[in-house]
């Protein structure tokens, strides 16, 4: 556990040593579809995935969610969104239930729906690619 926190703490310290500061999470604007894409994948450390995002082709970045479970995708996390600039975007407690051949996704503050999503595996289970909107 300990590890992994330390691990969540480095992506975030290292922007921030490279002169790349937070900045407020994007907000969707009147011209936005409210849709987004992001592509989830298993790490070598259980519980975690790299993420890889973009929202209606505006914003985009990596990410990385920790806490998950030992093996495999689904599970409840935390997640952290970045921007490709290195900025803060976002942060989620982020939850993915395998349902049949693909998985239901949801994105929670404070136990509140801010965003859900339908996946599916890629890369012989080693990816989610997931497309979401914002509710």
């Amino acid at each position: 556990m300990r590890r992994t926190l330390l691990k969540f703490a480095v992506l975030p310290a290292l922007l921030l040593v490279a002169g790349m500061t937070p900045a407020r999470a994007a907000e969707p604007s009147a011209e936005i579809a409210n849709v987004g894409v992001v592509l989830y994948t298993l790490t070598q450390s259980p519980g975690t995935l790299l993420a890889r995002w973009n929202f209606d082709g505006a914003y985009s970045g990596p990410g990385l969610a920790i806490g998950g479970p030992r093996s495999g995708l689904a599970g409840n996390y935390h997640v952290r969104y970045f921007l490709d600039s290195g900025q803060f975007s976002d942060e989620y407690d982020l939850e993915i239930e395998k349902t049949g051949d693909f998985y239901d996704v949801r994105w929670l503050v404070g136990g509140k729906l801010k965003a859900r999503s339908v996946g599916v595996e890629v890369g012989d289970g080693h990816s989610l690619a997931v497309g979401w909107h914002r509710v």
